[in-house]
């Protein structure tokens, strides 16, 4: 294992870390806003990381709001009871980037709880799927996801299903520039180095939503081969 890689599965396996303390304090509950739950993650990243820093926007979305993609800013919404919500964050642990979704179902919704399962199972497969290949664009991973969100009766929710990810400042992901993206206009292998030889390494993001029962769900992590 490489170094680089080494750093950014530390990284990870610190927010997952996180996540789970997240779940152990019960933050994520009926009754607050998503921009104060996502002060309270903020505050507790700091208090048990020092963590201050993020390469992204931090992202708590409810109800809704799930079934908008990253770059949407929608209204702050208060999160209900039997709601469903998703995060999403990049913190930076010693310079290092990590990025890291999960979602959480309140209630015993059977539809909820069908959908938060799914987006695991459907991020495990593309996942097996991505290192079953000797090559694989980034439009050929993007049209699996979408494919496996049909298979589970949803739609996928986001414009991307996943992104470079790396040392902290890393390669600037440019928007116009598909290259970084597992996109539908990104007909680059996602196995082939960067400009200075190293190798790249992946997020992948799932976002299936349904759009009639207004509900979506987030499941992101690094793409490494899992056994």
């Amino acid at each position: 294992m490489s170094k680089v890689l080494q750093k950014l599965i530390e990284a990870e396996n610190k927010a997952a870390t996180l996540f789970q303390e997240i779940e152990n304090r019960n933050l994520i509950c009926a009754g607050k806003t998503e921009k104060e739950i996502n002060k309270a993650i903020y505050n507790l990243a700091f208090k048990l990381f020092g963590i201050k820093k993020y390469w992204h926007k931090r992202i708590v979305r409810s109800g809704k709001n799930t079934l908008f993609p990253y770059d949407e800013n929608p209204k702050n919404l208060l999160v209900q009871k039997d709601d469903i919500v998703f995060l999403d964050f990049g913190p930076i642990f010693e310079e290092w980037e990590a990025d890291f979704g999960r979602t959480y179902v309140l209630g015993d919704d059977p539809v909820k709880q069908k959908l938060k399962r799914d987006i695991q199972k459907a991020w495990t497969k593309a996942n097996a799927f991505f290192y079953s290949q000797k090559e694989i664009t980034g439009a050929k991973l993007y049209n699996y996801c979408c494919n496996l969100a049909t298979q589970m009766g949803w739609s996928f929710g986001g414009p991307i299903a996943g992104h470079l990810i790396g040392h902290f400042p890393h390669e600037k992901l440019e928007k116009e520039d598909k290259t970084n993206y597992v996109h539908p206009h990104n007909h680059t292998d996602m196995f082939s180095p960067d400009r200075k030889g190293n190798i790249r390494h992946w997020i992948l993001e799932i976002h299936f939503v349904d759009v009639r029962r207004e509900i979506g769900g987030f499941f992101e992590q690094l793409l490494i081969p899992y056994n």
